[in-house]
């Protein structure tokens, strides 16, 4: 079942040391809730390729996006 927007998290990226060709800085990453990650500071978001992928949660920061741009972003997908 696909996931509403309402519930959908998003990251901004703030630092890509080391993964320059998967996290490009100051651009807006989905957040996929993972628990375990987050207990070991890190975050899983979906990249530059697609796909969900674990990075050092201080690579980003939590931002709250309004509800049509949540939209347009889940219709771009």
């Amino acid at each position: 079942m696909a996931r509403t927007t309402a519930g959908r998290q998003f990251v901004v990226c703030v630092k890509n040391r080391g993964y320059r060709a998967s996290l490009v800085l100051r651009r807006i990453y989905e957040l996929v809730p993972d628990t375990e990650a987050t207990e070991h500071g890190l975050c899983r978001v979906i990249d530059e390729s697609g796909n969900d992928y674990l990075y050092p949660s201080s690579f980003f920061m939590a931002i709250e996006l309004p509800q049509p741009v949540k939209r347009a972003i889940a219709g771009a997908r």
